[in-house]
């Protein structure tokens, strides 16, 4: 296992649309397992493939391992089937737009169809936090970010605080 780099927006690879997985083998777990490693490492509660750059239709959760607990949550080609009417509030941040956070509306409650580690078809049904997070992490497999949800002035606020605090900017 490994610790990946994690890409922060701006960058067009985070609006890719993420592909699929055919199988999920041991190639499958071992990114999950990096995946995981990551999120802990950054302590993030959630994260998408595509946000360590690859394409694929892998999320990675732990919503309890803040507490002290880990009890890690993997998902490959998740399809959410059933969304809640009733919406709930959060105030999302997210590892690949550092150090912001903004309040986002979101369905309350959410089924999501799944498959685990192993590879086995599962459904879940997810409240509060856990369906807030699963629908995160799914907008990142459809290119999508929390910061897209905001009007325009408030996504480019940010943008232009991203772009101002890049450890990778060369000013001469």
């Amino acid at each position: 296992m490994s610790v990946k780099i994690i890409i922060t927006e701006p960058n067009k690879i985070l609006r890719q649309i993420s592909k699929p997985v055919n199988n999920v083998g041991k190639d499958e777990q071992s990114l999950m397992d990096d995946m995981l490693e990551t999120m802990y490492a950054a302590d993030g509660i959630g994260l998408a493939a595509i946000q360590i750059g690859i394409p694929k239709r892998i999320i990675v959760m732990d919503i309890s391992w803040t507490k002290g607990e880990k009890k890690p949550m993997y998902f490959v080609n998740p399809v959410i089937k059933n969304k809640d009417n009733d919406k709930s509030i959060y105030e999302e941040g997210c590892l690949s737009v550092p150090n912001q956070f903004a309040e986002i509306e979101r369905p309350k409650n959410c089924e999501v169809e799944y498959l685990n580690y192993k590879g086995e078809k599962k459904l879940l049904k997810a409240e509060g936090l856990l369906a807030t997070c699963i629908q995160h992490e799914m907008d990142h497999l459809e290119g999508i970010l929390f910061i897209d949800y905001l009007s325009k002035l408030k996504k480019s606020m940010i943008i232009k605080k991203l772009l101002k605090n890049r450890p990778d900017r060369i000013v001469v």
